[in-house]
């Protein structure tokens, strides 16, 4: 029970990497709140589900003064909300800038900004960042952009508001969630670019939100109490790889 006793909570909770990271946490004793954009959400009945847009500032002010309200403190806080638009630079608008860099830059920052203050010593931050945020996927300019504001971030923190609070971030592959099928949607073979991202993984096979969160329930615990500022990368060894599809070999 690595994490009794501890308040976590996880943003873009109800489904995906944050779900899978939530049933770890509470089967390690952590007591659990997520929250999502959603009116309500199909959660673990140990797990507490709250609405919440993570853009909206006044939103997560009042969220998180009604959890110190309640519990008295924060322990543990997982930014995983996200969204994503297959675009490039120049056909994203206006909209899709406040809808991606609302959520992924703008959300993580307001949920930090609002915690750090009211997390006891040894806190941990764990954001989810990607692989995107330091090698550009094609079509997902903004993105891309709003991942390496994640880790840029993760790092700022970390060396800003250390020994108190840990931050590090997780930077998944290519996971079993919906927006893994929505970017092979946008291929122009779906099948064909399934195929050969499979063959760039040494591991042959995608992520689960289960490998992610065994990354998360191991930031959360004191077991990495020497670990802060750091970009963990869960891809199967894609990126380890040097641009020669090992299929043809």
């Amino acid at each position: 029970m690595k994490l009794a006793g501890k308040l976590a909570l996880i943003t873009g909770g109800s489904r995906g990497i944050g779900l899978g990271i939530a049933e770890a946490f509470v089967a390690a004793g952590a007591e659990v709140i997520v929250c999502g954009r959603a009116a309500a959400a199909d959660v673990p009945h140990q797990v507490r589900y709250q609405q919440l847009d993570v853009a909206n500032t006044t939103a997560v002010t009042g969220f998180i003064e009604h959890c110190i309200g309640r519990h008295r403190r924060i322990d543990i806080l997982v930014n995983n909300a996200g969204v994503q638009v297959e675009k490039n630079v120049i056909e994203s608008t206006d909209d899709d800038w406040d809808q991606v860099m609302g959520v992924n830059a703008r959300g993580t920052f307001n949920m930090c900004r609002a915690v750090i203050p009211l997390m006891e010593n040894k806190g941990s931050i764990i954001n989810i960042g990607s692989i995107s945020g330091a090698v550009a996927d094609p079509g997902m300019a903004l993105y891309n952009a709003s991942k390496a504001f994640v880790h840029g971030l993760t790092r700022s923190i970390a060396v800003d508001h250390g020994p108190h609070i840990r931050c590090n971030a997780i930077c998944p592959g290519w996971i079993e969630t919906g927006m893994l099928e929505a970017g092979f949607a946008a291929a122009s073979d779906p099948e064909a670019a399934r195929r050969d991202a499979l063959a760039r993984h040494p591991v042959r096979r995608f992520g689960k939100p289960e490998d992610v969160a065994s990354m998360a329930l191991w930031l959360a615990s004191d077991e990495s109490s020497f670990a802060t500022g750091q970009l963990f990368t869960i891809d199967g060894g894609m990126t380890a790889s040097s641009p020669l599809n090992p299929a043809l070999f």
